[in-house]
């Protein structure tokens, strides 16, 4: 039998016409029906898509923001400290290491604040200082000497300084403060001594023809510019501060060492250092030991307690984030040459 559609092979032999196909449904070329209204629409939901995901991007950021701070707070009131469940008699050990100064761990403030907990811990049979720095500020250093003597005396404990590698300058200046110290025979003990440094570029800038401008109110305020000439008057000035300094160093060691420094060594205070060994037979230093010996042989209480304040993350990520913003202050304040 013959298909009825013979004259319409398209059609097939079901007598069904086939359907269109997507591109002939929906106009896709320029100048059919409709396609200003359909491109319209596509940029319109394009537009409120983007503008979706700008909203979610905000609220992310400024959750993240809000996570941060509340980490950021969290972390700065919940300071590291020692716990106060300790029933066993044990040794307080405070650690001074690295250079003393108020922007580091060493500083009076966390240094203090370890030794007060230690002093007030009934439990702790002795403080001992850990010594590990080659110095830093004296102001510092006076005040963690004159606090660590005031403890001393209220809480009747003693107080030992171990020295491990090193305890120069400001350093030593915290550790005769001790009733004795402790040095390992290899130690650098000493440098009782003050200094004051900087550099001189006149003779460069003349070299390569560079002026420095300077304008002052008061006559001495460019005092110590690296890039003004050194004049006798200054340098004198400046040498008194340092001799007064020295002589409040002097005392505080003769002070804490007492008739243990040998009196006929005329070079004891001229900024030299010496050995652990050394230092014993200078007076400088008791005897050698570490932090075990003294726990065990002198304290009598070996278990060792660590007091020492260190800076959680939280103060660490405020000091850096400070510091960002800060360098952005200092940048927009130099743009307008402040007055210093």
């Amino acid at each position: 039998m013959s298909c009825p559609h013979e004259r319409h092979p398209a059609a097939g032999c079901s007598g069904r016409t086939p359907a269109p196909t997507p591109s002939s449904r929906t106009p896709a070329v320029a100048g059919a029906p409709g396609w200003e209204r359909a491109t319209m629409e596509k940029l319109l939901f394009a537009t409120l898509e983007e503008q979706r995901l700008r909203r979610r991007w905000r609220t992310f950021v400024r959750l993240a923001w809000l996570a941060f701070f509340i980490f950021l707070v969290w972390a700065l009131t919940s300071r590291g400290s020692v716990g106060t469940d300790k029933l066993a008699p044990h040794t307080a050990v405070v650690e001074i290491k690295g250079e003393i100064d108020s922007g580091n761990e060493s500083s009076a403030e966390f240094v203090i604040a370890a030794a007060k907990a230690a002093f007030e811990d009934p439990s702790a049979q002795g403080v001992v200082l850990l010594i590990n720095s080659p110095g830093g500020s004296p102001v510092q250093a006076g005040i963690i000497n004159d606090e660590l003597r005031r403890l001393k005396a209220k809480h009747k404990k003693p107080l030992y300084a171990v020295v491990e590698e090193s305890c120069a300058s400001a350093a030593y200046y915290i550790a005769v403060s001790a009733d004795r110290i402790f040095v390992d025979k290899a130690s650098i003990v000493g440098s009782i001594g003050v200094l004051m440094e900087g550099w001189g570029f006149t003779g460069l800038m003349e070299k390569i023809g560079v002026e420095r401008r300077l304008l002052t109110a008061g006559e001495n305020k460019g005092f110590l510019d690296p890039f003004s000439p050194q004049t006798e008057r200054h340098r004198l000035h400046a040498q008194q501060m340092l001799d007064v300094v020295h002589k409040q160093f002097i005392e505080v060691v003769k002070t804490g060492r007492g008739k243990r420094l040998k009196a006929d060594m005329p070079e004891l205070f001229s900024g030299l250092f010496w050995t652990g060994q050394q230092a014993v037979e200078l007076g400088l230093a008791d005897q050698i030991g570490n932090l075990d010996f003294v726990a065990r042989e002198v304290v009598k209480a070996e278990e060792l307690v660590d007091y020492t304040r260190h800076e959680n993350i939280g103060q660490k990520l405020a000091k850096r984030f400070g510091a960002a913003i800060g360098e952005g202050a200092v940048k927009a304040l130099r743009a307008t040459q402040p007055l210093r």
